[in-house]
């Protein structure tokens, strides 16, 4: 059988919204097979988000976010199934949210899957060589590589960063949890994050606690 990881029961709770014990559960049914869980969980009405998973989400708006002395600017479209959630405060707020996340943490790229190959594998030499320099065993290093690449999609993909206003849930569990609370399928479809002067040389800032700040989080 299998072994049943905490990781693999997070994964599992993300993607479908169900309890935690009920996404043990199936994951030892399903002999960690994570897909054939979510299915069991389906059939036992027990997940929620996946039930939605296949549905066409069309409809939503595209919101912006400017810092307030006009440091930085984000435009960033949300997506839901009608136009009726489209126009409701709570789906607002959400967007609002997502383009706050994303002018405090510039994020590169939406999720794992949209980090370019040749990023991937120059971020891998660079953690190698880091490696490398400070002594660790040739035997270790691959492992300690792929533990620090999950440190790089969690800074750099907007999913997996975690949300400025509760650092306790990612950006994806936000996404999840308003998917539950909605009834909708919600999915962001792309963000462009603008810093004034970004490429010059300038004085650096501490942006994100700054962005923070001003939207009184800090």
């Amino acid at each position: 059988m299998a072994e049943v990881t905490t990781a693999m029961v997070k994964e599992l709770r993300e993607r479908t919204a169900a309890g935690i014990a009920d996404c043990k559960k199936m994951l030892i049914e399903a002999d960690g097979n994570m897909e054939k869980a979510i299915d069991l969980l389906r059939e036992k009405g027990l997940a929620q988000a996946a039930k939605k998973s296949g549905r066409i989400a069309a409809e939503g708006i595209v919101d912006s976010y400017i810092h307030m002395n006009g440091k930085i600017g984000v435009l960033v479209e949300v997506n839901c199934e009608t136009d009726f959630v489209a126009k409701t405060d709570q789906f607002k707020a959400l967007v609002h949210d997502i383009a706050l996340q994303i002018a405090a943490a510039n994020p590169l790229y939406l999720s794992k899957s949209e980090v370019p190959q040749e990023a991937l594998d120059h971020e891998k030499e660079v953690l190698r060589a880091q490696a490398l320099q400070e002594g660790k065993p040739e035997k270790i290093i691959d492992r300690m590589v792929e533990g620090r690449i999950e440190k790089y999609y969690k800074d750099t993909c907007l999913l997996e960063q975690q949300f400025v206003k509760d650092p306790d849930k990612t950006v994806s569990n936000l996404l999840t949890e308003a998917t539950v609370a909605i009834g909708e399928k919600l999915s962001i479809r792309r963000f462009v994050r603008y810093e004034r002067g970004e490429g010059m040389q300038k004085r650096e800032e501490d942006f994100a606690a700054e962005v923070a700040k001003q939207a009184g989080l800090a």
